[in-house]
């Protein structure tokens, strides 16, 4: 990553020793990655004396959802780790750990979860969490588009007599868990705009603006990375007007998408934490109807080393994206070094693969050009399209985009329905569990059955099952070359340096706190029966 760096700082240490309703749990900290940049003259900061009279500023954007389970804004989501929170909660090391989940069992054979929300949770109001809210908050999340992946596998939940809520899947899941840290609010409230829910903070809107209040009779606590009585939250129109907020007004933290062309470089002294995001870029073959990829297993397979991903993110996506071969994130547990090596940008290796291959020809007896299929409503992703046609043209495989938005007569969808290109440069958010069945289901998210692949299909699920499997499923997808990884995003947390010592931060919990349980002392010994 290339950053231009005026004065190079040491970084604040963290403190990650989190304070507990009972026992103490220790985690190691998530360092920050960024560099601070200082204007010529200036100094670092030093941290305040933090306290409960500490002043916090963030933001958010009123004329976007503040409910937790429809919510897609980013902003808006920071605000909801102080507000809300799951049956389960996984940190920046996708560890997942226990928040109003008191127990759980699970069968034998990993296709039955049962959990239980623990009697002392409540919500702001002071009433208790009882298993009715979770099944409205999972019904809720079951039909937004930020949530619904979560329930892929999940054919059904149902309420038991002794006030447990039973999961039955259709596959073996090894850690479920991982995807239950969906929101819980109160059942009577899942359609409002700021449901109540059970975490440090509550949201009151009024005449002067927002403001996040302390819930002073919280059902536990924790050593939160604030310990402000009441955080401020002023209205964000932009993201040009938040940057001014951050760097030259007394906005506290930032949030920021390096994907979305809306990204701007702050200037002022900061911390900075790179919190991957679970979105995938990807190309896609057509394999069913494509006359380059139809037939021609080698060039499919060849392709992944034509595929420059470090210089597609540099000249993109600002050198902030996380390149990757392989159909899981680097920053996650399941990625394997060695063999992403394996599949890198070697464009002599790829002409050697090629070398024998009988390109398709047109009627003039020339090279048919391979279209690359791209949604032109994102401008980073049509400019990564145009990258990858010009360096296979390069190569000698004549290439072009077809670029179709979500407007007119023909859209992107319809051209996927279709099947009349070759390629497409494709963006999904992939689970916590990076589940990707999908990809190989035929005619599921993708909406075509382009990549539909049983044998991928039974892979990605017993990976799922168990994780020492995705070692073979990243290798065979990567050698099969249906679907081939570009990069995966990231969220940019920025912070005024030294003012949020103890930020932890994970994908959907930028205020990451445990709350002294762990998943060891909530599994219960006899395990639940089929």
């Amino acid at each position: 990553m290339k950053r231009i760096v005026a004065m190079a700082l040491c970084l604040c240490t963290l403190l990650s020793l989190l304070a507990s309703c009972g026992a103490k749990e220790e985690e190691e900290a998530y360092v920050p990655t960024g560099d601070a940049i200082l204007m010529e003259g200036e100094e670092p900061t030093e941290a305040p004396d933090a306290g409960e009279d500490e002043t916090l500023v963030l933001a958010y954007y009123p004329n976007r959802s503040m409910n937790p389970l429809i919510a897609m804004n980013f902003s808006n989501r920071v605000l909801f780790s102080l507000i809300y929170q799951g049956l389960f909660a996984y940190n920046s090391q996708n560890q997942t750990v226990p928040i109003l989940c008191s127990k759980y069992r699970v069968s034998p054979d990993n296709m039955i979860y049962t959990f239980y929300v623990d009697p002392n949770a409540r919500f702001s109001d002071g009433t208790r969490v009882t298993i009715g809210d979770v099944i409205a908050s999972y019904d809720a999340a079951r039909e937004s588009d930020y949530y619904k992946g979560r329930f892929t596998h999940i054919i059904e939940y149902k309420l038991r007599e002794d006030e447990g809520l039973s999961f039955y899947l259709d596959t073996p899941y090894e850690n479920l868990p991982l995807l239950l840290d969906i929101p819980i609010v109160k059942a009577s409230e899942v359609a409002a705009e700021h449901p109540l829910g059970t975490g440090p903070y509550e949201f009151h809107a009024g005449e002067d603006g927002a403001d996040l209040t302390k819930v002073e009779s919280w059902w536990c606590e924790a050593n939160l990375s604030t310990r402000a009585k009441k955080i401020h939250v002023i209205e964000a129109t932009s993201q040009s007007q938040l940057r001014d907020e951050f760097e030259f007004g007394d906005l506290n933290l930032a949030c920021a998408d390096p994907l979305l062309d809306s990204y701007g470089e702050y200037r002022c002294d900061f911390e900075l934490w790179e919190v991957d995001n679970g979105v995938m870029v990807y190309l896609a073959c057509n394999t069913l109807y494509s006359d380059w990829f139809k037939d021609n297993d080698r060039l499919r397979k060849a392709l992944t080393y034509a595929i420059d991903r470090e210089q597609i993110n540099e000249d993109n996506y600002r050198g902030m994206a996380q390149p990757s071969t392989l159909i899981t994130s680097p920053r996650s547990p399941y990625y394997n070094a060695d063999l992403a090596k394996k599949y890198e940008y070697d464009p002599m290796r790829f002409l050697d693969a090629i070398g024998n291959i009988q390109l398709p020809k047109n009627e003039k007896n020339e090279v048919q050009k391979l279209k690359i299929l791209v949604n032109a409503d994102d401008s980073a992703r049509l400019r990564a399209a145009r990258q990858i046609a010009s360096h296979l043209t390069e190569l000698g495989i004549p290439a072009g985009v077809l670029e179709y938005g979500s407007g007119g007569a023909v859209t992107y969808r319809h051209v996927i329905n279709a099947g009349t290109y070759d390629l497409y440069l494709g963006q999904t958010r992939l689970p916590p569990t990076y589940d990707v069945s999908e990809f190989f289901k035929g005619y599921g998210n993708l909406g075509n059955s382009v990549l539909a692949n049983e044998t991928l299909l039974n892979m990605a699920k017993e990976s799922l099952s168990n994780s020492g499997n995705f070692y073979n499923l990243n290798q065979m997808v990567a050698e099969d070359g249906s679907v081939i990884p570009v990069l995966f995003g990231t969220y940019n947390i920025y912070s005024k340096r030294g003012e949020l010592l103890d930020l932890n931060p994970s994908r959907d919990n930028v205020f990451y706190y445990t709350i002294g349980k762990t998943m060891a002392s909530i599994l219960e010994e006899n395990t639940e029966n089929k």
